[in-house]
């Protein structure tokens, strides 16, 4: 497909998502989950095609030499396509943003006034790697009345294709336009380039990967950016704590699933807790972490068998998505909430700790979307925080922060009733 092809087939499915998104706007709540249960009973049925495409997207990302990391989260098998449908149902159980009443105003002049929840519009994604996210930003977009266009990348592109058909089929057995959903059939860049162009159209663009990927979109971009551009969560453990909690919320957050942008990078130790770091450091060794420490962790594993690496300047600013782990011993929990202010990127931290006043100052002090205190940093999800699902993890200030659900995916309007009520 050449350039002007590219141009005009992006303009049109920018055109066809905003007329499909009015009508969204309209349609009731039943009619929403409805295509979402049987969306959920489509995944399920469909399991073994699914796969078979995304096998294929695995062999051809091999081939790729893709790093681990992306091959990871491309990944899919019978429990993830489940954990997703059980998403797409749980969604369907939540209230309907659209028409809540945000606020009730008094004007002077005495007419109704209601500040209430409307639908962004058209929502553009782009996202790398994950196909789980086709499914979690259409059934998000769609249950608070947003059409969406999505742009997966050429690693995954025939599960997602797989995906956006079982889509399809489902909004056409609902009565749904299935221009409420589209996936761009390429993944060539200048389609990309054309999609960042439609602001006529297209109201927000919320781009999920790399962070090259994300620079890039803001930087090309005439349409509304929600982002986060690292995911370089932290875990302070304080001179009162536990070591058991420690101990089990490290190793999860670190070794669950290290790929995603929500897995622990930075451990700081305050120095009064420093004799937990040789059983914490074996434990990280047992579970395949590499260790990377600065001066003061290294005089404290040094000559213990325990292998470690040195840590490297600007290490605490690293997204490694991998087995990997910084560790710093502080001298109190002022450097540590600095440190983390300073070289994290406002994603998720946590504190562990045994004194409550020690959390509040943690939670009042560090700048991030998402505080924890004595709670693994993987729970900074949307399907762990009850939203059924999330279309991101946004970092920004502006309208939404932390993992976006359906009330994020709503901007508002003020509806006024008078009774003829006019300006003097």
């Amino acid at each position: 497909m050449n350039n002007n092809d590219l141009t005009s087939l992006i303009s049109l499915m920018a055109k066809n998502a905003r007329k499909a998104s009015l009508e969204l706007a309209k349609l009731p709540c039943e009619f929403k989950n409805q295509f979402l249960n049987d969306l959920a009973d489509a995944l399920e049925n469909n399991i073994k095609n699914i796969l078979t495409a995304n096998e294929k997207d695995i062999s051809e990302a091999k081939l790729m030499n893709l790093n681990v990391p992306m091959i990871e989260r491309l990944h899919f098998n019978s429990d993830r396509i489940k954990k997703m449908a059980l998403g797409v149902r749980k969604v369907a159980t939540l209230d309907d943003p659209i028409g809540h009443e945000i606020e009730s105003l008094n004007p002077p002049r005495g007419f109704d006034l209601k500040k209430v929840r409307v639908p962004i519009g058209v929502i553009g994604i782009i996202y790398e790697s994950r196909p789980n996210v086709t499914i979690d930003c259409a059934i998000l977009c769609l249950k608070s009345g947003n059409a969406s266009i999505l742009r997966g990348g050429k690693e995954a592109f025939n599960t997602n294709s797989c995906l956006i058909n079982i889509i399809h089929e489902c909004l056409l057995r609902n009565n749904i336009d299935k221009n409420a959903v589209q996936l761009i059939p390429t993944t060539d860049r200048y389609a990309l380039n054309e999609l960042l162009k439609q602001d006529a159209y297209i109201h927000c663009i919320i781009p999920r990967g790399g962070e090259g990927l994300i620079r890039f979109t803001v930087e090309n971009s005439r349409i509304p950016v929600i982002k986060h551009y690292t995911g370089v969560c932290s875990i302070y453990i304080d001179k009162d704590y536990t070591y058991k909690i420690a101990e089990s919320i490290t190793l999860n957050s670190k070794c669950q699933r290290p790929s995603v942008c929500n897995a622990l990078e930075n451990l700081f130790i305050h120095q009064a807790s420093i004799d937990a770091l040789p059983k914490l450091a074996n434990a990280l060794h047992k579970a395949g972490v590499e260790i990377r420490v600065d001066e003061t962790a290294k005089d404290s594993l040094s000559g213990l068998g325990i292998p470690f690496n040195d840590s490297r300047e600007n290490e605490l600013e690293v997204e490694y998505n991998d087995l990997i782990l910084a560790i710093s011993v502080v001298p109190d929990i002022e450097t540590a909430i600095s440190l983390i202010n300073e070289k994290g990127s406002a994603h998720t931290d946590c504190i562990v700790t045994d004194n409550n006043q020690s959390a509040e100052l943690f939670f009042l002090s560090v700048d991030s979307s998402t505080v924890l205190h004595n709670a693994s940093t993987r729970l900074s999800d949307g399907f762990e925080f009850g939203l059924g699902a999330e279309i991101g993890i946004s970092t920004d200030r502006l309208h939404a922060r932390g993992p976006m659900g359906l009330n994020e995916l709503c901007t508002y309007k003020y509806i006024v009733r008078g009774k003829g009520e006019i300006k003097t």
